[in-house]
């Protein structure tokens, strides 16, 4: 039976840093049909790995998903295709490819993205844009579809559980948009495909992040640490809350009416009431994985139209400080492993 190293998860726990981690040897991933089979060389770190070792604490019982120990976290990848089923035609062993693996349908740890290899469905998988390093495509996946998928085009139909409507996009040419939380995984990405759309950009972050989100194209930046944009900020079209929780409902009175506000974590908002009275739209959704998403995007970030930016990186070995950095908060962009 082949092994590969692999990074696991023994129990839940709320802290990064309690001897919960191992480096070990796993069972090499088998290929069933529609599969690849990818030879990992850098990892992207994502909030719901670190939920998924929290043991999703801030979702309610019934939809805490079963989870058997010890797992393999991680959902995003970049590397290179070691092997593919027979039914696969377009994609060859060799070929660099990046890829979000099995998200949401691996929430219980089936996506089991921290190893050497990893398995996914080809659907799930694109070619790696050729401008950028596997680190640099690793951490673009799940943050860049999450923005795209709010701000540009769904891709799936599946109803958010949370809200009485679909999510629709809403049309971003000339209009103003709110970003906060801008220099995070989403929201650096959200603010550059707004721009790219066509809106003018308010980006809100602290204010060590300022020139990089100017450089990234805001038009305009807010210090949250000296001024909360909710006191200045009035009659924009859409806020893009890449923060979100039970606070999202802070920025309902910056929004013009007819305006949107799209916390990326609903929960927790109760602000449906008064949104109603101000004639304003709340909507969320949940990324999915998307080979044809991530296709369409790789000319963007191999032309350097959209820039992942990496906050840190570790060997792939150290995934538990990579948690605890991720655990300090301000990350700037995203946390990357390296695997080869």
């Amino acid at each position: 039976m082949r092994m590969a190293l692999a990074i696991t998860w023994n129990r839940w726990s709320t802290r990064a840093a309690n001897g919960g981690w191992s480096l070990s040897q796993a069972t090499m991933p088998r290929v069933a049909p529609g599969e690849v089979l990818i030879k990992v060389h850098a990892v992207g770190v994502n909030p719901p790995d670190w939920y998924l070792r929290e043991g999703y604490k801030m979702l309610p019982p019934e939809w805490q998903p079963q989870v058997s120990f010890p797992l393999i976290p991680g959902t995003d990848v970049s590397g290179v295709i070691a092997a593919v089923a027979d039914d696969v035609t377009h994609f060859r062993v060799g070929d660099d490819v990046y890829a979000m693996v099995r998200f949401p349908s691996g929430l219980a740890g089936d996506s089991r993205a921290y190893a050497e290899y990893v398995s996914a469905p080809a659907s799930e998988v694109a070619v790696k844009p050729a401008g950028i390093d596997h680190a640099h495509a690793a951490a673009a996946p799940m943050s860049l579809l999450t923005a795209w998928q709010f701000l540009v085009e769904l891709g799936h139909d599946v109803q958010n559980p949370l809200q009485p409507n679909q999510h629709q996009p809403v049309p971003l040419k000339d209009k103003t948009v709110v970003v906060n939380g801008a220099a995070g995984g989403v929201g650096h990405f959200a603010l550059q495909i707004a721009k790219r759309q066509g809106a003018r950009v308010i980006a809100v972050a602290s204010g060590e992040h300022a020139q990089l989100l100017r450089d990234l194209g805001a038009d305009q930046f807010i210090d949250y640490t000296k001024t909360a944009a909710e006191d200045i900020v009035r009659d924009v079209d859409l806020v893009v809350d890449a923060v979100g929780g039970p606070k999202a409902g802070r920025f309902l009175r910056t929004l013009k009416r007819g305006g949107a506000l799209f916390p990326i974590f609903p929960l927790g908002f109760s602000g449906a009431d008064e949104a109603a009275k101000l004639g304003v739209t709340v909507s969320s959704t949940q990324v999915r994985s998307s080979g044809q998403q991530l296709a369409q995007l790789a000319p963007l970030l191999d032309a350097g139209t959209i820039r992942a930016v990496i906050d840190s990186s570790y060997p792939l070995a150290d995934a538990r400080r990579a948690h605890e950095r991720a655990a300090g908060g301000h990350i700037r962009g995203k946390i990357v492993l390296t695997v080869v």
